[in-house]
């Protein structure tokens, strides 16, 4: 892993700040319902991707998750305006408006989707690093996913599959305390989620993932043992997300205090107070980095409310018909 230099706790500033006002951003044009749907945020949990993408190789490297997946392909390279856009069901987004918040996907950027379905992504994402392992590729696959998704049956069968073929995949697990509106302790006998993999002597354990340091070492250490052949890992990722699980959520499950003491360690304070500390940069620095992310975030909104949207004609690109199928006789009207 590179070294946590003065020039990484910068762009984890410049970053993480940007994927809060995005999603910030996102939140208030939905209440114009200038994007409709689900939406849900990421607010809270950023320090798990500013850790992840600097352990990662993001010249080979995968990723895979749930549908809180708006920032991280920003994270992995994609124009954080085409990515607005998508969310506005605009033709210039990331799938021409015909996948949405939850649909974010870009091939070019190895980044393969947010997904609606609660743990579906966990079987694709070994998928995956099937596909890296039988051409012989030395590329990692992150496959992340929540709490709530920890108790699919399909996580089980992953696992299995995962250690016996040795794949090159990090399994994710960003605990942010609740799957919707359930706290974990209401959900299973035990509250370490990462002890379930043990069951398959996967290497496995928890991390503070509202620290970026503390998750990029841990990424780290599982990629690298994926990429030397040393099979899976699994990442009990403790964090919390500072808004609701989806914007129609009232969280009527957690007080304000709570969410008012997870404050306190927001990954974003934390970095800027290691910056001011370190002297890294000044407060007018950060200033200067503050109105710069509020100006693309603008520019992002500006993109989305000017693109078209896609032409009907689209939504037929996206399926097909097949002329001579069998068993059936197409003379009949």
């Amino acid at each position: 892993m590179q070294k946590i230099t003065k020039e990484v706790y910068l762009k984890w500033y410049e970053d993480m700040l940007f994927w809060r006002k995005f999603e910030d951003k996102l939140a208030a044009v939905y209440i114009q319902q200038k994007v409709r749907g689900f939406l849900h945020l990421y607010n809270g949990q950023e320090a798990v991707l500013a850790g992840a993408l600097h352990a990662m190789d993001l010249t080979k490297d995968k990723m895979i998750t749930a549908y809180r997946n708006h920032v991280q392909p920003i994270g992995m390279g994609v124009d954080p305006k085409r990515v607005m856009a998508e969310l506005y069901g605009k033709a210039t987004g990331t799938s021409q408006g015909l996948g949405g918040s939850m649909h974010i996907f870009s091939k070019e950027h190895r980044f393969y989707g947010g997904h609606g379905i609660v743990g579906g992504q966990i079987p694709l994402g070994a998928g995956i690093a099937f596909g890296d392992k039988y051409h012989d590729s030395d590329a990692v696959t992150l496959c992340c996913f929540g709490d709530g998704a920890a108790r699919q049956g399909s996580l089980h069968e992953t696992f299995n599959l995962a250690m016996l073929w040795k794949l090159p995949v990090i399994f994710v697990c960003e605990n942010n305390g609740y799957a919707m509106g359930t706290s974990v302790e209401r959900t299973a006998n035990h509250t370490d989620i990462w002890k379930l993999g043990l069951g398959y002597e996967m290497p496995s354990g928890p991390v503070d993932g509202m620290n970026p340091i503390k998750v990029a070492e841990a990424f780290d250490e599982a990629i690298q043992r994926a990429r030397k052949g040393g099979g899976p890992t699994f990442l009990e990722v403790k964090t919390y997300r500072y808004r609701g699980h989806s914007m129609s959520d009232a969280q009527h499950y957690r007080t304000k205090d709570e969410v008012e003491e997870y404050k306190k360690i927001d990954p974003i304070t934390q970095v800027k107070d290691i910056i001011l500390e370190k002297k890294y940069a000044t407060e007018a620095d950060l200033k200067a980095i503050d109105k710069a992310v509020k100006a693309r975030v603008s520019e992002c909104e500006k993109f989305a409310e000017e693109s078209p949207y896609p032409d009907k004609s689209v939504m037929y690109d996206a399926v097909y018909e097949q002329e001579d199928y069998p068993f059936i006789d197409h003379k009949i009207k």
